[in-house]
């Protein structure tokens, strides 16, 4: 679902700063590195621009993409056993209920002040984008920081062998207008770099235990008390390193770094530590199984035959994981 658009400051100022980093990076930068009708020149300019048209096809998706907005018909079923996580609150152990939006609140979604509504699977409300970062965007927010940093640590990069050319050349060649470039270019790339670097390894980190900015602080909350209570806290939606990344990335891994979002779900429901794989039983039963192959094949007697083997066929071991006797 896309936003429809609508001025910002924020994002007024973002587009005002790719496009003179842009700028000075081409026919600053690069031009009196390499020059910039030569090879090397011609190379670098294609490669910067292929990454600041990336950014910028990012940003402006993430500024436009709708969140994730809650059904008014969502109701959170407490018989599907299919689902065993549902959210509750702190005090009192009730469903989760938005009274501002009038319905119930699905796993992992939050009510945003400033976009006035709840926001499925929401990490943060973001000005740079005038947009919440959730379940629809988060994707497409996160490639756009892996691009923008790479663009600003590669123009930082150029800037600082640009200032190798010969000082007398540059001196006779450029007067104080390349010198008033230069300081504002510095000035933006090296907090820019710095922040969004900082930023990428946050959320690098969030991926890989599939979580959003508010429930890692929920997360510590939860740590504590379970610490005072003498348990260990487990984050349910922890489901493995690499099912987290296929989780919110997507399934395909050269895919990752495109603004692909058509595998991401309803958003209503999420992929938990504690689900039971549909193929765990017959799993079992193959495993046990094959136990039973290797003793009797092993056991001259067949003692286990006697006493195992009528029980198994009797009642096999996935209709007691099913009852629930297994586990």
């Amino acid at each position: 679902m896309k936003r429809p658009p609508s001025f910002s400051l924020p994002v007024t100022v973002v587009v005002l700063a790719i496009l003179y980093i842009y700028l000075s990076t081409i026919f600053v930068f690069i031009d009196r590195w390499f020059g910039l009708m030569s090879s090397p020149g011609i190379m670098n300019a294609v490669v910067f621009t292929a990454i600041a048209l990336l950014s910028v096809l990012n940003y402006t998706i993430a500024i436009l993409t709708d969140p994730g907005r809650v059904p008014s018909s969502f109701m959170p079923d407490i018989e599907d056993c299919g689902n065993p996580v549902h959210e509750i609150k702190r005090k009192g152990g009730d469903l989760r209920y938005c009274q501002k939006c009038s319905h119930f609140k699905p796993p992992r979604a939050h009510h945003c002040r400033v976009c006035r509504r709840c926001v499925l699977r929401m990490d943060h409300h973001c000005i740079w984008i005038s947009n919440c970062v959730g379940h629809a965007n988060y994707k497409v927010f996160f490639v756009f920081v892996v691009y923008a940093a790479i663009a600003c640590i590669y123009s930082l990069v150029l800037l600082v062998g640009s200032l190798t050319v010969d000082p007398l050349k540059d001196e006779l060649q450029s007067g104080d207008s390349f010198r008033t470039i230069y300081v504002i270019s510095g000035l933006l790339l090296v907090p820019l770099s710095a922040a969004l670097g900082v930023l990428l390894g946050w959320h690098v980190y969030l991926i890989l235990q599939n979580k959003t900015t508010i429930e890692y602080h929920e997360g510590v909350r939860a740590m504590l008390l379970a610490e005072k209570g003498g348990h260990v806290y487990k984050h349910p939606y922890d489901v493995g390193t690499y099912e987290n990344l296929t989780t919110v990335l997507g399934p395909r891994i050269f895919c990752w770094v495109c603004p692909t979002s058509g595998y991401i779900g309803s958003g209503l429901r999420f992929p938990t530590a504690y689900d039971i794989p549909i193929y765990l039983p017959q799993l079992v039963d193959f495993l046990f199984s094959l136990t039973l192959s290797l003793r009797r094949r092993n056991d001259p007697l067949n003692y286990h035959r006697a006493t195992i083997e009528p029980r198994v066929r009797e009642r096999p071991l996935s209709a007691m994981f099913q009852e629930g006797n297994v586990m």
